[in-house]
């Protein structure tokens, strides 16, 4: 048996967005802002291990009234932000990488459609998509502005497969309520957690708890393994073999047909 999705469905932050120079730099800054003193990335991942926390505005939020302040979430919400556009857009929204570059987007694109399900709203997702260039490989394209309930809430999936059946898609993302959104829409999850990072540290197991089929190192290691999958006899070997690791096994997920 194989597994070849008919439509892929991405995150951004932290899969095709390397975000430590942007959300999560400003995450830090917003906290250290309002508490006066230094906190560190580990501790900004524990409360990203926790489900409801993709949105990094609620999550500082929480940090914040957590280390002994009593602050509203728009006030809060009203740094975060002029901390990351900063004046004239040079804040630390300059420091976001793309990642997947355009061919290997354009290569996925022939093989299934692609789609977008992210916790951004528009504005920041349009700046990313226009300074890649990537806007028009992606289909459908759902942030939090376009659902009623935010991840963890599988609505955004939904509303992408729009009917379909959820064993064509599989949804690649890199935290907690992104593996709860697939799991709650039925959609095969694939995460992303570089290699000896701290997130990996801290979330991969979890990851697999919630039914990660594999946890990628980076998100150029989609292709490869989306071939692997599609090959008979490589999908049902035990396990797949990635950087000397074992990761999920995906011919035992029932999303592989």
């Amino acid at each position: 048996m194989a597994f070849r999705p008919c439509v892929i469905i991405f995150d951004v932050d932290g899969v095709l967005v390397d975000t430590r120079g942007s959300f999560q730099r400003t995450t830090l800054e917003t906290v250290k802002f309002f508490v006066g003193k230094r906190v560190t990335r580990r501790e900004m991942h524990r409360w990203k291990n926790l489900p409801g926390y993709n949105d990094d505005w609620k999550l500082s939020t929480a940090w914040v009234n957590a280390l002994g302040r009593d602050l509203k979430y728009e006030d809060v919400k009203q740094k975060f932000v002029e901390l990351y556009w900063g004046k004239n857009g040079k804040g630390n929204v300059m420091g976001e990488k793309w990642v997947l570059p355009n061919a290997n987007l354009r290569r996925l694109s022939k093989m299934a459609e692609l789609a977008i399900f992210t916790g951004r709203v528009r504005p920041e997702l349009d700046y990313t998509l226009t300074r890649s260039k990537s806007r028009k490989f992606f289909k459908r394209i759902i942030t939090v502005e376009d659902v009623k309930r935010p991840k963890p809430a599988p609505d955004g999936l939904l509303k992408i497969l729009n009917g379909r059946d959820p064993s064509v898609a599989l949804y690649v993302g890199d935290n907690v309520d992104d593996a709860l959104a697939a799991r709650s829409a039925n959609v095969a999850f694939v995460g992303i957690l570089p290699w000896r990072s701290e997130e990996r540290r801290q979330r991969g197991a979890r990851l697999r708890e919630l039914g990660a089929l594999a946890i990628l190192g980076d998100i150029s290691e989609l292709e490869p393994w989306l071939k692997k999958q599609s090959h008979p006899v490589l999908a049902l070997n035990n396990s797949t073999k990635m950087d000397n690791r074992t990761i999920a096994r995906p011919a035992s997920n029932p999303h592989i047909f």
